[in-house]
């Protein structure tokens, strides 16, 4: 082999090497960690994003919960949207994140119920003791309260109206919100607690009835992102995206309330 051709292969070899070796950062399509409640809206998001930049974002859904902790451990994602700012915090306070990242959302809870369900669906939840005493209600939905914050949410607005003690007998834990929602879609519950957007994307909305929980039963339920520490450009315009007008508005479209005023 001559002396160019070896350059040149070493060349070619460095170039593989780095390419290998190149900090997730600088990678084009960034992993984007997604709380499970944004699955609903999100779709419309990613695509508006790629319209108006010509770039696009990999998401993964999940709960936050997990996300958090797998973020800790060196999961190569680039921003996470977390549907509790407490996991977002927690990152940034341990010095994992850009900064403190915003609110991008303000979410709400809703009771729902499918169809056939004996369980009768209202926003005072009156008709819920009553199954889950009377025997109609056998299973009732939620999300894990230690992993997702519409599970804890849930735990607070049934311990709110003293149900919590008369229920958790009959509860099944999704991991996350989806997971919650596939329980009430597939019949292995009569009722359960569910995002609003969830229960008003076309799966649900054409299989049951809901009503939307009061805010005061719960904490708010502010959800927060969060750039992680060596993010690209794609996944900081994509930061940038969220607060901006047109997101902000497919948010409003699903459900969700605006972010408070900074």
């Amino acid at each position: 082999m001559g002396l160019f051709s070896l350059c040149r292969t070493l060349a070619a070899l460095m170039l593989a090497a780095s390419a290998l070796t190149r900090p997730a950062a600088a990678q084009d399509t960034p992993n984007v960690a997604v709380a499970a409640n944004m699955s609903a809206a999100m779709p419309a998001i990613v695509g508006a994003f790629a319209q108006a930049t010509g770039r696009s974002v990999k998401v993964a859904y999940g709960s936050s919960g997990n996300f958090r902790r797998q973020i800790a451990q060196g999961a190569p994602f680039q921003l996470f949207l977390s549907a509790d700012e407490e996991f977002a915090e927690a990152l940034a306070k341990e010095g994992r994140t850009e900064n403190n990242g915003a609110i991008y959302a303000v979410g709400r809870l809703a009771f729902y119920v499918p169809q056939g369900s004996p369980v009768n669906v209202d926003n005072r939840l009156k008709d819920l003791g009553a199954a889950a005493a009377d025997g109609r209600l056998k299973r009732l939905a939620i999300a894990n309260p230690e992993l997702a914050p519409y599970g804890r949410a849930a735990r607070e607005a049934l311990e709110r109206v003293g149900l919590w003690d008369a229920v958790k007998g009959k509860l099944v834990l999704g991991e996350n919100v989806g997971q919650a929602a596939r329980f009430l879609t597939t019949g292995e519950a009569q009722a359960g607690f569910i995002p609003l957007a969830l229960a008003g994307s076309p799966e649900l909305k054409a299989r049951g009835a809901w009503a939307t929980v009061p805010e005061s039963w719960h904490a708010p339920l502010r959800q927060r992102m969060v750039l992680i520490k060596g993010a690209g450009d794609t996944a900081r315009r994509f930061y940038d995206f969220m607060l901006g007008p047109q997101a902000q508005a497919l948010l409003r479209q699903h459900g969700y309330a605006a972010p408070p005023a900074p």
